[in-house]
């Protein structure tokens, strides 16, 4: 067996055909060095079929051809990636023709929008070999068994986090609360303590009736709030409010301003 072909796990002794990649970046070195990571990813087994060096040229390649998989760059002169994957989701024609997209970029804010465009992965530079196969390998299952649009989920009820070059789905049902500190919103659930680059003002609106604003730094999962006390940590506190939040027993901070209607929701909820 040539040694560039693998076996499926679940048909054994049938060769896999290798998925067919296409490679979109304005740098060629960076598409030099992602096609030689591709070429080196046996599990799933892939070849690069082609290459464009802007959104322009890669979809006019998918007009008269076909691809399993799209690695996309974003930020290229003219259209960007995400304009890209817009434009291929806007057709159904070329959405096929392009098969799943694998977002890699050096800017780890897209995150949320690329997941709105059904991405299958993430990457961000420099890729890594065994993400690379990771993202790959997720790209295959969705290729061979795409997700029903009414079956696939909102993606409201997921916080994405990029963290060392992964992504991760956080659901918001596992945050307890997200709070404002220096450049950074700290989303913390009961086992994990996560940094995102989006600010509250953005995260709030996808949350509405869900979590409640004590502070100008803090939204709290009401669900997760246990007890509305005056505590003495002074500070910007209302008078020393605060709220214990459940599963961390940690003590938040009320502000004078947010006290009245933090007071009248925890009351809705019996707290």
């Amino acid at each position: 067996m040539n040694p560039e072909i693998r076996a499926p796990l679940d048909e054994p002794g049938r060769p896999a055909v290798p998925l067919k990649v296409l490679i979109v970046d304005d740098e060629p070195l960076a598409r030099l060095r992602l096609g030689a990571l591709v070429a080196d990813c046996a599990d799933p087994p892939c070849r690069v079929v082609a290459e464009a060096g802007d959104p322009a040229s890669a979809l006019a390649w998918l007009v008269q051809h076909e691809a399993d998989v799209v690695l996309l760059d974003i930020q290229m002169p003219g259209a960007n990636g995400l304009q890209l994957a817009e434009r291929l989701r806007g057709d159904a024609a070329l959405a096929a023709r392009a098969g799943a997209i694998v977002f890699v970029t050096a800017h780890g804010e897209h995150a949320l929008r690329a997941f709105d465009l059904e991405a299958a992965d993430y990457l961000t530079k420099p890729v890594r070999r065994e993400r690379l196969e990771q993202a790959l390998r997720r790209a295959a299952q969705r290729r061979a068994a795409p997700v029903p649009a009414a079956a696939s989920g909102d993606d409201g009820d997921v916080i994405v986090v990029v963290e060392r070059g992964r992504v991760l789905r956080v659901p918001v049902a596992e945050v307890l609360y997200l709070k404002a500190e220096l450049k950074y919103v700290t989303l913390r659930t009961a086992a994990h303590t996560h940094l995102l680059d989006e600010s509250l003002t953005e995260l709030e609106p996808r949350l509405a009736g869900r979590f409640i604003r004590i502070h100008r730094n803090a939204l709290v999962a009401r669900r997760a709030v246990r007890a509305l006390e005056r505590r003495t940590d002074g500070g910007d506190a209302a008078d020393g409010w605060a709220v214990r939040v459940a599963a961390v027993d940690e003590w938040l901070a009320v502000s004078r301003r947010q006290l009245p209607a933090v007071r009248e929701t925890l009351a809705g909820d019996g707290v």
